[in-house]
């Protein structure tokens, strides 16, 4: 790949109990420094739910970091910046997934936050899906979670997903790691999941919302180390 490419990282960062408080006000006090983070045009820190997939339990040991990053050069330091110092430092663990973005519509807080590499592949895929629900969908959306949990648990060909968001129901997310794009539209559109999102068209849900596609990168064969967990 181009070194001036774009990367995209996510970052899932697991606390023991005691530095839990801490994880949590890192969600307003790592703001700043993140933004001082050389080569980034973007990023998230969310919080994650518990159980399979979406959930209304949340996960209080377990942070999201999404980063952009306008280059190779600067993703592959990822692990000597102060964003990463920061919550390794505090963490138990954590584990990055590397990707490229080669589909996205929508938006994030009015940015369209992914650059696109048009390429097709018949390899494994990532998919990030990010909605802002209108106040008076809440209670509509939060009855669809569990059959949507339900219908992600027995999804044939996933390898991972996690809840993400930055406000518990009203700005919600996922990500998802499918062995391949076949494997992944067979359940978004051949399922109970496609009924699930017939509502979410129909009712108008979302206020808004953004759909992307991203195949895994191995920063290793770019010549730079990946993250241990």
């Amino acid at each position: 790949m181009n070194s001036k490419e774009e990367i995209v990282s996510i970052t899932f960062y697991e606390y023991p109990k005691r530095n839990r408080w801490w994880a949590f006000n890192q969600m307003q006090l790592a703001i700043e420094p993140l933004k001082k983070a050389k080569g980034v045009k973007f990023f998230k820190l969310m919080g994650t739910g518990g159980g399979f997939g979406f959930s209304l339990k949340p996960d209080l040991k377990t942070y999201a970091l999404l980063m952009v990053w306008n280059s190779l050069e600067f993703a592959k330091n990822f692990t000597d910046s102060d964003a990463y110092l920061r919550f390794n430092q505090q963490c138990r663990s954590n584990f990055t997934y590397w990707m490229q973005c080669i589909q996205s519509h929508g938006t994030w807080h009015g940015q369209h936050p992914f650059s696109v590499n048009e390429q097709k592949t018949d390899g494994p895929i990532m998919v990030i899906t990010r909605a802002r629900l209108r106040w008076n969908k809440i209670l509509r959306f939060l009855s669809q979670v569990p059959e949507s949990s339900r219908a992600a648990a027995g999804a044939e060909g996933l390898i991972y997903t996690k809840g993400i968001g930055e406000w518990p129901a009203i700005e919600q997310a996922t990500f998802s790691y499918w062995q391949s794009q076949k494997h992944m539209e067979t359940f978004a559109y051949q399922s109970g999941h496609r009924e699930i999102i017939r509502k979410v068209k129909l009712e108008k849900w979302y206020k808004e919302e953004l759909f992307a596609r991203f195949v895994p990168i191995n920063l290793d064969k770019q010549g730079a180390d990946s993250p241990s967990r």
